[in-house]
């Protein structure tokens, strides 16, 4: 069950209805938040005795601010979330608020296999600064995730959560797409603002925007390998963790494709595949012990 002060957390957010003024928000206007622009995926750094380094989490967030990032994305796939307690979970939310520009967003990681967990995890992520909630597909009953149920694991976070929420398909990791489908009808919910598809299959991508180009909902692209086509068939920005280290030229190939100088950035997109690549890494449990 909910806890006390958890549901008295979702009456506050839902009271509210829509109308926090967070970043591209418009409420008067009755427009979702505009999550347009590029995200680095923010890395969660370990000690070598496997403790959350916020020392050197700080460091980075420094480092990542002189960027003209539109936000940062805690605890998604980059920040290992996975090797993370609840509470470890939250520290790092709380920490990242701290440290990052004020006039940024934060996306927030808050997926989990219950919907009541995700619930519980949303709100409290909302409690600690979060600007919205970035969620996850649950997978370990992949073979049970039909549209119906994720339809309706998703509508039942969105209601409860008091900050926008965000989809997040990653079958690299989660063996399970978001089926269109599914998008298309939590495309519809007030509070569900947009989705991150990593999944690097651009048709699907473009017919996501197609399909839902009569709703206040936004697509970002999960991976700068794949940037200039996702913005070419209409998605707004990307998670790229190759802006952690590239931020600049993440940064340049979102302006050329914005004021449409596309052979510019063919060319910089090109110059950018190498390095995404090299900066994917394999992680496993172990890897929090060797940072």
């Amino acid at each position: 069950m909910l806890g006390r002060g958890v549901w008295s957390s979702v009456r506050q957010g839902l009271s509210r209805g829509l109308s926090r003024n967070v970043g591209g928000w418009a409420s008067g206007e009755g427009r979702k938040v505009d999550i347009a622009g590029i995200y680095p995926p923010v890395t969660t750094p370990f000690t070598a005795t496997a403790e959350v380094d916020y020392g050197k989490l700080e460091e980075n967030l420094h480092k990542l601010g002189t960027f003209p990032f539109r936000g940062f994305v805690v605890q998604g796939s980059n920040g290992e979330f996975p090797f993370l307690t609840s509470s470890e979970r939250l520290e790092v939310v709380s920490r990242v608020r701290q440290a990052m520009p004020k006039d940024k967003l934060l996306l927030a990681g808050s997926g989990c296999e219950s919907t009541q967990a995700t619930v519980e995890m949303t709100v409290s992520m909302a409690q600690v600064g979060a600007d919205a909630a970035i969620v996850v597909t649950p997978c370990y009953y992949r073979g049970r995730m039909s549209s119906a149920a994720l339809i309706h694991h998703y509508t039942k976070v969105a209601d409860l959560s008091p900050v926008p929420v965000v989809l997040y398909s990653v079958p690299a990791n989660t063996g399970l797409a978001l089926p269109v489908d599914a998008v298309v009808t939590l495309s519809q919910h007030p509070n569900i603002v947009g989705i991150k598809d990593s999944g690097g299959d651009v048709t699907r991508m473009g017919l996501m925007v197609h399909k839902t180009r009569r709703q206040d909902f936004q697509v970002l692209a999960g991976s700068a390998g794949f940037l200039l086509a996702s913005y070419a068939v209409g998605a707004v920005g990307g998670v790229c963790a190759l802006a952690n280290v590239l931020g600049a030229q993440v940064c340049q190939l979102e302006r050329l494709c914005l004021t449409g100088q596309w052979e510019d950035a063919q060319k910089l997109q090109h110059r950018l595949i190498e390095p995404n690549t090299a900066n994917s890494v394999q992680i496993h449990p172990s890897c929090c012990m060797q940072q």
